[in-house]
């Protein structure tokens, strides 16, 4: 077994789990346990659980059972997706399964097999912390090519308004979020069409509507 470290500038990521399986649970809690590169705060049986704890304190990493009760991983990532300083998300599933694919449609930022090895799980929940997406069992390249494969259904539905010229204050009421949130997602939506601002990202939706047509 390798023998992990922090270096002196680095900061122990913080990192919670959750799976309806006692054993997984259990082996997983001893894995981040042990390794000084992580800081485990809290495991959950269930969707609701894990949602109720990172609500409460600030955690840096996920790792969550796609079909964890009784939400599901798809509903749970989508919940997360419109809070602002949520956990980045690692899916741990079957990679048999379309799993890998639907995780990272629904917002996740990796998948890590339950056929892997310890060291890929740890791996990928670094590499995650570090702000990459991590789908080793998909060609994510024509995907990051188009821009709108990385848009939740809510960042669709924001370009969609943000078009119309609404501004923070109407958008915010539009859907019922604070326009601190409202700001959190524009951001992340500019960064994710490559745009600098609402004009540029207006800009962008208009020449792709008429192309795509599923806005």
């Amino acid at each position: 077994m390798p023998k992990w470290g922090l270096k002196s500038d680095e900061k122990a990521v913080s990192i919670m789990l959750a799976d309806n399986n006692p054993l997984v649970l259990t082996a997983m809690s001893e894995i981040f346990g042990k390794d000084p590169r992580f800081s485990l705060i809290a495991t959950s049986a269930t969707a609701e659980g894990f949602l109720g704890t990172v609500m409460r304190m600030p955690v840096d990493v996920g790792v969550i059972d796609w079909n964890l009760p009784a939400l599901g991983g798809a509903k749970l990532i989508e919940v997360l997706r419109e809070q602002v300083n949520a956990p980045r998300l690692v899916v741990y599933g079957d990679d048999t399964s379309d799993t890998p694919r639907k995780a990272m449609s629904s917002g996740a930022a990796g998948f890590a097999a339950r056929s892997g090895t310890v060291e890929r799980l740890l791996e990928t929940c670094l590499a995650v912390a570090k702000g990459q997406m991590v789908f080793p069992f998909l060609d994510v390249r024509s995907l990051q090519q188009d821009p709108i494969e990385q848009l939740s259904r809510r960042e669709r539905s924001l370009l969609e308004a943000l078009s119309k010229g609404l501004t923070n204050r109407e958008l915010a009421k539009e859907f019922d979020i604070s326009t601190n949130t409202v700001k959190f997602h524009l951001s992340n939506l500019f960064e994710k069409l490559s745009v600098k601002n609402r004009t540029q990202a207006i800009a962008f939706y208009y020449a792709n509507r008429a192309s795509r047509g599923d806005f």
